[in-house]
């Protein structure tokens, strides 16, 4: 076992910090091998007795400290790993100090590093202590002015956050930059980035009149993939005016693109550092899909400026207060830009796919969590993405006015100070005179709740009874679960598909249209009147909470629901329903060792929506999408890897061998595939989803097919749509055409992760071997995090056949990179951890296999708090 086993941090073990920063003043001497870090604190003790400064640093060698311009007595000095300790300090006071660090071999990524032979910076959660000694929280705000010297011909750009005030020539071939931040800001909204850059420059004014420097600094040969996330950022910045008041308030916005970058992107004040995977596009390099990541990214970091920067979080439990609103401000962004259902669909996959197992694991955790070890390991889907439902909550429970108003009250009330996600509900609750009480259960429970509905309707008093019944099943620490305040939106349809007015029992007349319903008990009973004849409910429309529903429709009701819902988002969901049942089915044949068979309905209903040219080609192609393998294991109790890609690749080949003239005829409409608007993008992806299908059916033709569009793409979405397809296809062809790309692409390091991607996820025999091949690749890395996430990352989370093989070679490979990589880059490594988090979920000898993998990982000598944690809970 682990020799020392680190230290849970709790949320009920908050305190005020005992000392505050006035400002700061930070010289760096930049130097890939040996940077001088020099900071001037200005002290003030923030309580009424004597208290020691305790300040937070990782890997800092210290060369000197003085305080008030003196020494300081040894007895009054303690430094250990990870803090130092300072007594008898006056009660305001000056700590000057110099620090040494080495950027270039800071393989974490974390603090300050080397990316491309350019400096750059990432402090969230906790880089800043790896840059100097400092109060690492970010409940401490303070005023910085930072002043950067380096080589000027090496790194001729010297940025930071806020406006620039100075610069100028040293001696020596030297120079420097002096940037001061108006506004206060904890230590991880630091940003510092040096080098030999170019940028796009643009200009926007703002609502009040303000001209703002727009800039996007990139390596020179990435200059002309910068139009994109530059119309993206003035959209944004426009977006957030007119939908929220929120204007910009310095003088300048920057974006600088790295290559290294374990995360998306970060929203340090007025400088964001993107990974370049969200900010490099042109149409040849990027899918669709890229395009539309990069505008929502641009968007999500641009928002942070509000929310998560000028109100900040008090502690790192209450992430989700700046992380789940503004991914719920960038969703609604990209809403706006595009088909409002296909986004929320979109939204709702990734939820089940990614947050949903989350939840039900061994890393389940509410909202705000109570505990952790380490803190990189709470940037999760749930306080992401599950955080953004919970604010979409409000917004349905106090209307899109009420959400407005409760929303500028948040920022008038809380600008400038570090808060909690119960400040964000109390300005909610008092802008619209509502109680959220029971709400705010959502943030301090895990797990997904679950609605079992039932319906009956009585024709002789033309009324119709929905019970509805809601549970949340045990998680850890949280054996039983208080109910939860759930917004349940639903309508009654006709045998038309007419929406019926509502009546409740007790009211005095109906409303036409859906309702939303406020479930705040275990058990509500919900009778409507003046009901005229059986209905079919339309039940969590929009998707209007995170739950698992469950009612018991029939095939005839989902095939129904499928052609004639008013809510584009149930009509969708009507048919992944009817898919699932129709797959589950399919299983159970196999398991049984029977050969599965097509559902004529589904096939039917299937055909209906393929033929149905009244729907926006976009809605039509997630709708003809089946469940994905990740989906479906959710929904047994013991997962049958080899069953389920046994039943999805069977319907996928059997609808392309039934429908092949109809997937043709298609795919020949929508030629016409030219344009970067949302319906242009809505064409090709129908257009690439017939292709799949034919290929899929095994069919000669469709393999020409496939290849005669590759090789004639003028854009990177066909030229992936006919490889994805050919995937389907192990041959020549197939391999011609992956040799080509690679040819073509070798030079350009984000399209080649498309490349190693397609092939790391490929279902075709052979795939550890392919791994292996991949890995000695000359464009692989184990240092770069989007290579590690093209190959190693998209083998253990999208290819659960090969992953999960029954002999655990699989488990083997990832175990092993992930002890490889833990000793340079425990966050990046801790996320290849959770592959094997959810072993109990399997049959008993891949349980076995599963569990022995991360019981080496728990016992290996040296092993980082990231990958301990998310080890250990699995292991528990």
């Amino acid at each position: 076992m682990k020799e020392s086993t680190p230290a849970a941090i709790h949320l009920t073990d908050y305190a005020p910090p005992q000392w505050r920063i006035e400002h700061v003043d930070l010289c760096f001497q930049l130097d890939p091998v040996d940077t001088r870090v020099r900071s001037r604190l200005q002290l003030r003790r923030a309580v009424s007795q004597e208290a020691p400064l305790v300040l937070q640093g990782e890997e800092l060698k210290l060369i000197n400290l003085t305080v008030d311009g003196e020494p300081v007595a040894p007895g009054n000095l303690q430094q250990d790993e990870g803090s130092l300790t300072l007594h008898e300090l006056p009660a305001q006071c000056t700590l000057e100090m110099e620090t040494a660090i080495s950027p270039e071999a800071n393989t974490a990524l974390s603090g300050l590093y080397v990316s491309g032979g350019n400096f750059c910076t990432q402090c969230e959660a906790e880089g800043f202590r790896r840059i100097t000694w400092f109060l690492d929280r970010p409940d401490v705000m303070t005023l910085f002015t930072v002043r950067l010297e380096a080589d000027k011909d090496r790194f001729p750009v010297l940025l930071s956050n806020g406006n620039l005030a100075d610069a100028g020539d040293l001696p020596e071939g030297r120079h420097y930059a002096v940037w001061h931040d108006p506004f206060p800001k904890p230590s991880y909204l630091f940003a510092l980035v040096a080098g030999d850059l170019v940028c796009q420059q643009d200009r926007f004014t703002t609502c009040s009149g303000r001209e703002v420097d727009l800039r996007i600094y990139v390596q020179r040969h990435n200059l002309d993939k910068c139009d994109h996330a530059m119309r993206s950022l003035k959209k944004s910045m426009r977006w957030d005016e007119d939908t929220y008041g929120r204007e910009y308030d310095l003088d300048i916005y920057m974006i600088v693109a790295v290559d290294d970058f374990n995360m998306g992107a970060m929203e340090n004040k007025g400088l964001n550092v993107f990974n370049s995977k969200y900010v490099l596009a042109r149409p040849d390099t990027a899918t669709d899909d890229d395009f539309v990541a990069i505008e929502s990214v641009i968007a999500h970091e641009y928002f942070h400026n509000w929310s998560g920067n000028r109100v900040t979080c008090r502690d790192w439990f209450q992430l989700s207060l700046k992380e789940g609103l503004t991914v719920f401000r960038d969703q609604e962004f990209t809403a706006d830009q595009s088909l409002r259902a296909v986004k929320r669909i979109g939204d709702v996959q990734r939820l089940r796919s990614l947050q949903f197992p989350e939840d039900a694991g061994p890393m389940a955790h509410p909202v705000r969590p109570q505990s952790y070890i380490e803190i990189n390991n709470f940037y999760t889907m749930t306080v992401y993405e599950k955080g953004a439902e919970v604010v979409r909550m409000i917004q349905t429970l106090v209307g899109r006015e009420g959400f407005r108003r409760g929303l500028d009250l948040y920022f008038e009330r809380h600008d400038g100070q570090a808060v909690t996600t119960d400040d964000f509900v109390k300005a909610m609750e008092d802008a619209n005179a509502r109680d959220l009480r029971r709400f705010r259960r959502w943030y301090d429970q895990a797990g997904t709740p679950v609605l079992d509905v039932a319906g009956e309707y009585d024709e002789t008093n033309q009324s119709y009874r929905l019970t509805v019944r809601q549970s949340c099943p045990p998680s850890q620490g949280q054996s039983e679960k208080l109910p939860f305040h759930i917004p349940l939106t639903l309508a009654l349809l006709d045998s038309q598909g007419r929406e019926i007015p509502l009546r409740l029992e007790g009211e005095s007349q109906a409303t036409p249209g859906e309702r939303v319903i406020e479930l705040t008990a275990p058990d509500h009973v919900l009778v409507f009147r003046d009901v005229p004849e059986a209905p079919v409910p339309s039940l969590l429309r929009g998707f209007s909470a995170p739950v698992k529903l469950k009612f018991p429709y029939t095939s005839e009701e989902l095939a129904f629901l499928m052609g004639h819902d008013t809510d584009d988002f149930n009509r969708w969901e009507a048919g992944q329903q009817f898919a699932v049942q129709m797959l589950q089915g399919q299983i159970a044949h196999i398991q049984a060792g029977r050969e599965p068979t097509l559902d004529p309905l589904f096939q039917e209903a299937f055909a209906r929506v393929l033929d149905n040219d009244t729907l926006d080609p976009a809605l039509v192609a997630e709708a003809l999408t089946l469940p994905g393998e990740t989906y479906l294991a959710e929904q047994m109790e013991v997962v049958d890897v080899d069953a389920i890609h046994q039943a999805r690749q069977f319907t996928r080949r059997a609808l392309g061998q039934a429908l092949a003239a109809r997937f043709r005829a298609v795919y020949d409409a929508l030629q016409d595939t030219q344009g970067m608007d949302a319906a242009a993008m809505g064409r090709r992806r129908l257009r690439n989803l017939c292709l799949a299908y034919l290929c899929a059916a095994e069919d000669a033709n469709a393999q020409a097919l496939a290849e005669a569009q590759y090789q004639s793409a003028d854009n990177m979405t066909d030229a992936m749509g006919a490889l994805r397809a050919l995937m389907d296809c192990p041959g020549e062809i197939q391999e011609r055409s992956l040799a080509h790309f690679e040819a073509r692409w070798r030079e350009e390091p984000l399209v080649l992760d498309k490349w190693f991607g397609l092939q790391a996820t490929a279902s075709a025999p052979g795939a550890l071997d392919r791994i292996r091949r991949l890995m000695q690749h000359p464009g692989f890395s184990i240092r770069n995090p989007n290579r590690v996430r093209a190959v190693l990352g998209a083998f253990a989370m999208a290819n659960p056949v090969h992953f999960h093989a029954a002999d655990g070679s699989g488990y083997e490979l990832i175990t092993d990179q992930v002890l490889e990589l833990d000793a340079l880059n425990p966050q990046i490594a801790a996320r290849l951890v959770t592959s094997l988090s959810r072993w109990k979920r399997f049959d008993e000898q891949r349980q076995g296999l599963m569990r022995a993998c991360l019981e080496r990982i728990v016992a290996h000598p040296g092993l980082s708090r990231d990958v301990y944690e998310i080890a250990s809970r699995s292991l528990g």
